[in-house]
């Protein structure tokens, strides 16, 4: 599934995967992600 609001999909997601520029970067559970400083100032907003 592709979500654009991203918050909302990774609250329910198994596995998140972030990219970067088309690239692979990470993957982790959805909530994990949500609470990962870096993926949250970098793409959540905060």
């Amino acid at each position: 599934m592709v979500e654009q609001n991203a918050k909302k999909g990774l609250e329910f997601a198994d596995i998140g995967y972030v990219l970067v520029s088309g690239e692979f970067a990470m993957a982790a559970p959805g909530r994990e992600l949500l609470q990962n400083a870096e993926v949250g100032r970098l793409f959540l907003g905060g």
